[in-house]
């Protein structure tokens, strides 16, 4: 027997109520009580609503290559409801339960709608990074208590069905595999599945479409998803987030953007990223938009990138979303009389916009970037630039309705003071609102993401103008700190990222012994442009008005380190330098004792803790311990972690 809330749908789709075009109009927006206008429990209920409004409307467009003349793969607003309540039937048969994880390791498919939404029906649903080593998937799927792995059957996408297969036998709690097969792979190619390991579009359909087996009725603090936040590096935390939070998310979204069923979006974000999941993909289902997935390799396809214009002008997007590099490498991927007109919106969000690259894409393409600020711990979405809304690079836009944003001091430490700053002053931003994440799994973590009078401290640092948008200027973990003056890596990002040579910059602290951190700056630069270092260093000295913050370096580098989601990964640059400056201590020292090349240390970092020097006593021969003395005190004079050795 199932609730009434199974089998019919408890509201009407999402829709804007108007346009946003100002802060007066998000108030009034806030007249109405939230509970009011936001009336659906659960992401579930989200596509109970879409399927019995849009039915045989294609929801979700799955393209095999990124060549625009091959077919793609489309799945109606109907089937994709039929698929997910069969998962999550599929999933509840396994023994999962409400307060039981769907771990989720998939390159972009249509099957990872059906993990993510199915997988909240049934219990919370865990999206796996899978650049992640597999200690660090252990130990996220060991602490959410995942009982069944969603894996897909290839290693044509970062070695996922091997990692998987390692995997399931490393994690106590997880009682099944679901393999998915790739959408082009031959029927019986996989063979023999191991013992516990199942077909997971065979046992799908087995299940009944007509409603959730469980009969489980959501509610909005009920936990939807563990998302993992941190980068390749470091000890990721798992962030809980509740149906009500996601759900806001949607509906926030669709009333500040402006989201129509007659709209059609390319989602090039990854789904285990809440950029993908929750922003580019809930919001646009909620409201019946057609959700384009660009092959399993999304936009890091090159073929994609490559003809993206001429999919533009066959599938007739009505927007463009992409962080700050891909629209880079897209400016560089000429129009050639492509028709383009049906973009009517273009955004941008995870890192700050560079202003050369916003005026380049609106000279190039006649689109301005529209900024938005999200982030794991409130459900993918803080603030949202407005289709209409027009504002320089760095504006993020407009909190959302109903939620409470401050800019507060930094304190001696570079984090949140209770000193609240005016409009127009810098400082970090603070927010409360309805879609704040649910707290980390360790309470310790949750401790240290709010202040001590319960506002989220997102670690960005921005200023409230006059019409009460959010500017970004960065992050206060990038902040440069010289001699105790705290220098913006933005300021010198921008000065040289208008070189008319430079791609993308990059800007980083270099350990000093004296001033603590030197600004120094990495670039790439425009494929068939060419520029010197010093050049460039003159370039961006020169735009650069306070005399602490102009970089001692300029680096060119062929490629930019980034993340699985195409943010700069600046922890890597920091070793970068690192590396570099202790090697020219290296390259001093034994110069000065009169060592050959090939008796000079082995230098190699030792993660984000520091660097390992190791001297071959036998080519250092008698000097080896002077060189290991004098190294140990100039190397130590910085304020890095290091560690000298002879072998």
């Amino acid at each position: 027997m199932t609730t009434p809330r199974q089998t019919a749908p408890a509201s009407a789709p999402f829709s804007p109520s108007f346009p946003i075009r100002s802060m007066d109009d998000v108030r009034r927006l806030e007249q109405t009580p939230l509970d009011q206008s936001l009336t659906v429990r659960s992401t579930y209920e989200i596509f109970c609503n879409a399927a019995a409004s849009f039915g045989d409307k294609t929801a979700l467009t799955f393209l095999r290559t990124g060549d625009p003349a091959d077919e793609p793969i489309r799945w109606t607003y109907a089937e994709l409801l039929a698929g997910i309540r069969q998962t999550a039937n599929l999933l509840h048969r396994l023994g999962v339960g409400p307060t039981d994880a769907v771990a989720v390791l998939l390159p972009g498919c249509l099957d990872y709608h059906l993990a993510l939404w199915g997988g909240a029906a049934a219990g919370s649903v865990q999206p796996l990074n899978p650049l992640l080593s597999d200690e660090k998937l252990v130990a996220l799927m060991w602490a959410a208590g995942a009982k069944v792995l969603i894996a897909y059957g290839s290693d044509d996408e970062s070695g996922m069905w091997s990692k998987a297969m390692r995997l399931r036998g490393q994690v106590p709690t997880l009682t099944a595999v679901l393999r998915v097969a790739p959408h082009d792979e031959p029927s019986d190619a996989a063979g023999e599945l191991p013992e516990g390991v199942f077909d997971f579009d065979v046992l799908r359909r087995r299940e009944s479409a007509d409603a959730l087996a469980s009969g489980r009725d959501i509610a909005p603090t009920d936990i939807a998803a563990y998302f993992h936040t941190g980068g390749t590096t470091g000890a990721p935390k798992l962030a809980r987030h509740s149906h009500g939070a996601q759900v806001f998310t949607a509906w926030a979204s669709v009333q500040l953007q402006g989201l129509k069923s007659t709209d059609i979006t390319i989602n090039g974000y990854p789904l285990f990223h809440v950029a993908g999941v929750l922003p580019a993909s809930l919001a646009s289902l909620s409201a019946g938009v057609e959700v384009i997935i660009p092959t399993t390799a999304l936009l890091r396809n090159k073929q994609v990138l490559a003809n993206y214009w001429r999919l533009v002008e066959k599938y007739r997007p009505t927007s463009l979303s992409a962080v700050p590099t891909v629209l880079a490498a897209l400016a560089n991927v000429p129009l050639d009389g492509a028709d383009i007109s049906s973009i009517r919106y273009c955004r941008t969000g995870a890192a700050v916009l560079p202003p050369e690259l916003a005026a380049r894409f609106e000279r190039q393409f006649g689109l301005h970037v529209h900024e938005s600020l999200g982030m794991t711990e409130m459900a993918g979405i803080s603030t949202i630039t407005p289709p209409g809304v027009i504002g320089p690079a760095g504006c993020v836009g407009f909190r959302l309705p109903y939620s409470q944003l401050r800019i507060v001091a930094l304190d001696e430490h570079g984090n949140a003071s209770a000193r609240e700053l005016p409009p127009g002053e810098h400082g970090m931003v603070l927010f409360k609102s309805p879609n704040v994440f649910s707290g980390f799994l360790d309470a310790a973590d949750t401790a240290k993401a709010f202040t001590a009078d319960g506002w989220l401290a997102t670690g960005d640092l921005g200023w409230i103008d006059d019409e009460g948008r959010l500017n970004l200027t960065g992050r206060s973990k990038d902040l440069i700190i010289r001699s105790g003056h705290n220098i913006d890596p933005k300021v010198i990002e921008d000065a040289l990222g208008a070189h008319p040579a430079v791609q993308v910059c990059a800007a980083v602290g270099a350990p000093d012994a004296y001033a603590g951190e030197l600004p120094v700056v990495y670039a790439t630069l425009l494929p068939g442009a060419s520029a010197t270092e010093a050049e460039l260093l003159a370039f961006a000295s020169g735009r650069v008005d306070e005399a602490p913050a102009r970089p001692k370096a300029v680096m060119v580098i062929e490629q930019m380190p980034m993340t699985n989601v195409g943010k700069i990964y600046k922890p890597e640059l920091r070793m970068l330098a690192t590396l570099q400056v202790v090697g020219a201590m290296i390259d001093a020292a034994c110069d000065g004792l009169g060592l050959p090349p090939n008796a000079r240390p082995a230098l190699r970092s030792e993660g984000d803790s520091g660097v390992r020097v190791v001297i071959d006593a036998r080519a250092a021969g008698s000097a080896a311990k002077r060189l290991r003395d004098e190294l140990q005190q100039t190397i130590g004079r910085l304020p890095i972690k290091a560690e000298v050795v002879l072998a």
